[in-house]
């Protein structure tokens, strides 16, 4: 076995890094519950352990979803993490194939240059040294654009990048160290012995030429070795810690387990998977149209693994999801700042006084939800369409004494939000109907999510586009020009996209925008920003009702109350919601 000293500092950085790891891991999911723990040694022995392992490869080497998001970012992060894995495999058989040793010492492949002089006489020798050439080129273009990213973050389209805690510099810095290190010490080794690919080869005839290698590389592996070892001390303090972490997410997730409203070991192996790329910087409309700087999730994840939450920040976010929508790692962003309310929640409810009955048993409940009843027009276009479609229906919540307990839930009062949910669905249950229709997509989201329901939870525009297709109401299609604006909790939140575009695409000419769907930007009144001023709602409103009035429309429809209440403040363009506008084109009207 071969052996200099100056591994040291790689091989104690290496097992101090296996040993941090495997407890946090263990740590983690011994603390699941044991239904969790139960998929886990399920999702091992299925088909499902082949799905996380395709994942991990287009997603954790690859980067597939930050290359559809920013291309130039995604090659950066997959030549940094695919490169390195390549250049580490590729090591070990080289190893291998030049020592012919099942087994090598762990730092042989890193340090293969170093104890290997004449590699003229074994198989592949140039191939070998053409591909670990060609592999470290690669690394060192990713480790340029990382080094441009955090001098000149517009240079790859973005506004911000993330702010480093002391832990990620020491990470970040030696991370950006490694390859440019060993480029010289394999450059300098090449020099004295005259060997070396295309990229060490050259180099180390030029370096040769004015250097005296022969004082210089040694002491250039042993700065190798110690940067090494130094990143993966640094690795489990950091930004970092996502490159294991967010495998494992991975497997668990493809196992089953999901992130809930209470915060639990699964969400902290969701903080710890953030790799803090900084795209959801960029999203959030709290900086790029009210300028708030510092409550982004990845702040805000950064706050809670080095527990220093502040309860301001931790309100200050619209929970609108563009964030969550974009994230490369899938992280649940609301439901963790959720979590992390009920910490802080002070509320002190009562709903004893709660003691509605039904009035009849029916097919269809309707819950206008409360928004709805602060927007009256949309229940009375509601109304009129059930009549006209000779629906039978129950309003459930027609004299609006009962909320649906989601406002609750975003400001962290989750078993308050319980109680009020546990009213509501024995009520539902207790009418017999087989499909509940909610106006309002923040009643949708918990209706869909939180109550354990056996009907069908859908939303009024999913509703009535199923009466016209059905022949139920007959529409009358107009010239009229309209922008559809997707609230935040019926498209982000509950994906229904289609559906209302459909219903629009029978009444007025749709015209398209770049902020649609996944791309909507949020009204500015969200329940989730509970500590949000009038001023900054009114910044965010502002820039929303700018890119929805681009096109100069005859109408902005949206699906939402409170979007509908919102928008129309300050708008020169008439703002509908859905319902009313199919109302006003039936051909019977009430």
């Amino acid at each position: 076995m071969n052996y200099d000293p100056f591994v040291i500092p790689f091989s104690a950085g290496a097992s101090i890094l296996a040993i941090i790891l495997a407890y946090k891991y263990l740590f983690w999911i011994f603390t699941l519950n044991n239904s969790d723990k139960f998929k886990i040694l399920k999702g091992i022995f299925s088909i499902k352990i082949f799905k996380a392992l395709k994942e991990v490869f287009l997603e954790s080497l690859l980067h597939r979803k930050v290359f559809r998001i920013n291309p130039l970012l995604g090659y950066m992060h997959m030549s940094l993490a695919f490169g390195w894995l390549l250049l580490i495999i590729s090591g070990v058989v080289e190893s291998k194939i030049h020592t012919h040793r099942p087994f090598n010492a762990p730092y042989e492949p890193i340090f293969f240059k170093f104890f290997n002089h004449d590699i003229s006489m074994y198989r592949w020798a140039n191939e070998f040294q053409f591909l670990m050439d060609f592999l470290l080129l690669f690394i060192l273009s990713g480790v340029a654009l990382a080094l441009i990213k955090r001098i000149y973050s517009r240079f790859f389209g973005m506004k911000k990048t993330t702010r480093l805690k002391i832990g990620d510099w020491m990470a970040l810095i030696t991370l950006w160290l490694i390859f440019p290190l060993r480029f010289l010490a394999e450059s300098f080794t090449s020099g004295i012995y005259h060997n070396g690919g295309f990229l060490t080869g050259n180099a180390g005839t030029f370096f040769a030429s004015f250097l005296p290698l022969q004082n210089i590389s040694y002491l250039t592996w042993w700065t190798y070795s110690i940067v090494l070892g130094i990143f993966f001390i640094a690795l489990p303090f950091s930004r970092y810690m996502h490159i294991f972490t967010e495998v494992v997410l991975i497997f668990l997730r493809n196992f089953g387990i999901k992130n809930c409203k209470v915060y639990n070991s699964f969400s902290a192996i969701e903080v710890n998977a953030c790799s803090r790329c900084g795209i959801c910087i960029d999203k959030c409309q709290l900086l790029t149209s009210a300028r708030i700087k510092d409550t982004q999730s990845v702040y805000f994840l950064q706050s809670i693994r080095h527990k220093n939450i502040k309860e301001n920040k931790t309100y200050d976010c619209l929970l609108c999801g563009r964030c969550q929508e974009f994230c490369p790692v899938g992280i649940n962003l609301n439901n963790i700042r959720i979590s992390k309310r009920f910490g802080f929640s002070t509320g002190n409810y009562n709903f004893d006084y709660l003691s509605p009955t039904i009035e009849k048993k029916a097919p269809v409940i309707y819950f206008a939800g409360c928004m709805t009843h602060l927007t009256p027009t949309i229940k009375i276009a509601m109304e009129a369409i059930f009549r006209e479609s000779k629906t039978d229906y129950l309003f459930l919540d027609k004299d609006g004494t009962i909320c649906c307990g989601r406002p609750l839930m975003m400001a962290g009062e989750i078993l308050k939000a319980h109680k009020l949910i546990e009213k509501n669905s024995n009520l539902i249950k207790d009418s017999g109907a087989t499909t509940l229709v909610t106006s309002c997509p923040i009643c949708l989201k918990v209706f869909k999510e939180d109550y354990l329901l056996n009907i069908e939870v859908i939303h009024h525009s999913q509703f009535i586009l199923r009466l016209a297709e059905e022949g139920k109401i007959k529409l009358n299609k107009s010239d009229l020009k309209a922008v559809y604006h997707d609230p935040c909790e019926l498209g982000r939140g509950c994906n229904v996209y289609e559906e209302p575009r459909k219903l629009l695409s029978k009444v007025v000419t749709l015209q398209n925008i770049k902020q649609q769907e996944e791309l909507s930007m949020c009204c500015g009144s969200s329940m989730g920003g509970l500590q949000l001023s009038s001023v900054q709602r009114n910044l965010i409103r502002i820039d929303t009702l700018t890119a929805l009035q681009k096109q100069k429309p005859d109408y902005i429809i949206t699906a939402c109350p409170l979007c509908k209440k919102t928008l129309a403040n300050g708008a020169y363009t008439e703002v509908k919601d859905i319902a009313e506008i199919v109302w006003e084109r039936m051909k019977k009207k009430h």
